[in-house]
């Protein structure tokens, strides 16, 4: 190749690259924008736990703590602050990569962590989740050794500003113009409305299943950095609808990190008053609004008794 069109290539190749480089930077601009503005949705509220919350008691959760924790019960009985930062189908490193914002910002009083069924089970989805804190990584340092456990590349990926919002466009559209009505909430708490009729059925958990290792470190790690904050640390286990023969192996490993490290461990898990009223389940894993409510004041009365 002849020298002039060596250089007529290279300089062609470095336009089109200071393109890309521009393009990201202006399109990212306004998508970090367009995430920061919105005032209703389950992103506001993951940014809205992540960097504005300063409630001294936070609910910690997936959607089994979302949407059975209503706050206001809680509020009421102890005479604090409260607020769910609980996610749909969110895992241990969610938890504990929102546990690094809060307390990069302030320290709660305390924190209650639900506890659930198969949360230390071996599954990609507990890292894949991760993506919906992407908006904060740059933002957040302190979450990105979580962050990163999405892959060996995640932090290459995230020098570009387009990607932590990778799929998000209809929800951010949604939650700027929409005031994505839909996603209405009390204190973080979702409410849910479906009432179940069908007889309660028998579930054998007997089997064990391989356990991830880095989700129990960061359940530890949950642990020692409450303990380090002075934090009052209370694991939760709400209702199920199901009648189960044996022990979950997750669960089976929580309650003897609380004995261990003499957390109290709540478990309504088989509570008989919801065990024998479906009507008060939304699925056999979720309480509805009227079981929220019985199951928040329960808990409530219990926090205040053993505080």
């Amino acid at each position: 190749m002849p020298a002039k069109n060596y250089y007529k290539y290279l300089i062609s190749a470095a336009m089109f690259i200071a393109l890309l480089i521009a393009v990201d930077f202006i399109v990212g601009a306004i998508l970090k924008k367009l995430y920061k503005n919105q005032q209703s949705g389950w992103d506001y509220r993951t940014r809205y736990s992540a960097e504005e919350t300063k409630a001294a008691t936070l609910i910690f959760g997936s959607s089994r703590a979302q949407q059975q924790y209503n706050p206001l019960y809680i509020e009421d009985s102890l005479n604090t602050t409260c607020y769910n930062v609980g996610r749909d189908g969110m895992q241990v490193p969610y938890h504990y990569a929102m546990l690094q914002a809060v307390l990069s910002r302030y320290t709660p009083k305390m924190i209650v962590l639900d506890c659930e069924y198969g949360m230390f089970k071996v599954a990609d989805a507990g890292y894949e989740r991760l993506s919906n804190l992407l908006p904060l990584y740059k933002d957040h340092p302190e979450m990105r050794p979580v962050l990163n456990l999405r892959s060996p590349f995640e932090k290459y990926k995230l020098l570009s500003n387009i990607y932590p919002y990778n799929s998000m466009i209809f929800k951010l559209l949604a939650g700027n113009f929409s005031k994505g009505k839909e996603h209405e909430d009390i204190k973080g708490y979702r409410v849910l409305t479906g009432k179940l009729t069908h007889p309660i059925k028998t579930y054998d958990l007997t089997n064990k299943y391989p356990l991830d290792t880095i989700k129990i470190k960061l359940f530890n790690d949950f642990i020692n950095d409450c303990r380090s904050k002075n934090i009052k640390l209370y694991f939760v286990c709400p209702p199920y609808y199901m009648k189960i023969i044996g022990i979950d192996h997750s669960l089976d490993v929580v309650k003897k990190i609380a004995a261990e490290k003499n957390i109290p461990f709540i478990d309504y898990a088989n509570d008989s008053v919801f065990q024998t009223n479906p009507a008060l389940f939304d699925d056999t894993v979720h309480i509805n609004y009227e079981g929220s409510k019985i199951f928040s004041a329960k808990l409530a009365h219990q926090l205040k008794q053993i505080q």
